[in-house]
């Protein structure tokens, strides 16, 4: 700012009427009279100011003091009570417009500058994954891209894998994606490096079921008034195809559902007869009896470490119910 705002110096410029020598007759005269005068404009102008934006008060402002009385820049007082250059107003304004610059007031001082990610970008950044939607194609791409990203970033690191759908089909039991999305998500999960922590926070259904079951074990959980249910694979409408076309589907989807009994029983614990004759009919497990049948390890609810630390142990119980423990029995 300070070569804005030194004193335009005056130049020394020849006479166009002076006498030139011999040698330069040759020239027009025409040329040397537009150079004259180009350098007589110069010597009356000031030294340009660089480019203010007239809607901005402030810097107009010190543009027009620059102008008339540099010197109220030059000489500054060295201790003042006034921040710099706010002097020379009556009623500072630092701002261009409300439009353009945000108000400084104190609720907005840990505001963003920048417009926040989506829910499921702020979710991944926590290593969470959420699956609140049915298993349709796009939930499938999308939960799988979240897995491999996860993995590439931290292969030690464990993956929190949150469920509330209902699998393949809606709640009142329409298909509304093939089986082949549910095994997409599990084989995604079972190529993992990671451990991977399965929480049901509203219903897992029929594929999702198998996701929650799919966790590593000990870190398979479900909150208390969650709901988990295995069913048979359900085929879409069938009422204009050809009798060999439902033949063919009718078979896949015995395939799919013999697929599911033996990754069930693989994941709970138990045989592949005993899911396979649960399967049958829908087969609903709150949190006590998805635990009792293998699905979850743990019930997750608030103060259940307190109370269990608070609990007594058996000999405790015995002792305060008056029955002695014989030595050798």
């Amino acid at each position: 700012m300070a070569s804005c705002l030194q004193v335009p110096m005056a130049y020394s410029i020849p006479s166009c009427s002076s006498s030139s020598s011999s040698s330069l007759q040759s020239i027009k005269r025409g040329s040397l009279k537009s150079s004259c005068c180009a350098l007589g404009a110069k010597s009356s102008a000031k030294i340009p100011m660089p480019p203010v934006n007239p809607k901005d008060p402030f810097l107009s402002k010190l543009a027009s003091v620059a102008a008339t009385s540099p010197e109220a820049f030059l000489n500054r007082p060295v201790n003042s009570d006034t921040p710099p250059y706010l002097d020379l107003f009556d009623s500072p304004k630092l701002m261009a417009s409300p439009a353009q610059v945000e108000r400084s007031v104190s609720y907005s001082e840990h505001r963003p500058r920048r417009p926040p990610p989506d829910l499921p970008s702020l979710l991944l950044h926590g290593r969470i994954v959420y699956i609140g939607m049915p298993l349709v194609p796009a939930v499938t791409e999308l939960v799988v891209a979240e897995l491999m990203y996860l993995q590439w970033m931290d292969p030690k690191q464990p993956i929190y894998l949150y469920i509330n759908s209902t699998g393949t089909t809606r709640d009142d039991g329409e298909t509304v994606g093939m089986e082949t999305e549910g095994f997409a998500i599990y084989d995604a999960l079972m190529q993992l490096k990671n451990e991977i922590h399965t929480v049901a926070v509203g219903a897992a259904i029929g594929q999702a079921c198998l996701l929650l079951a799919a966790g590593t074990k000990g870190k398979r959980f479900m909150m208390p008034h969650a709901k988990a249910m295995i069913q048979q694979p359900r085929l879409p409408s069938s009422g204009l195809m050809p009798a060999s076309d439902v033949l063919i589907r009718a078979r896949e989807a015995v395939i799919n559902r013999d697929t599911l009994a033996e990754l069930l029983a693989k994941h709970t614990g138990n045989s592949v007869e005993t899911v396979a004759s649960v399967m049958k009919r829908p087969f609903y497990m709150d949190s006590t009896r998805a635990k009792e049948f293998g699905v979850i390890d743990k019930i997750l609810w608030r103060g259940q470490d307190k109370i269990m630390a608070d609990a007594a142990t058996p000999e405790e119980w015995d002792r305060n119910a008056g029955i002695k423990v014989v030595d050798g029995l």
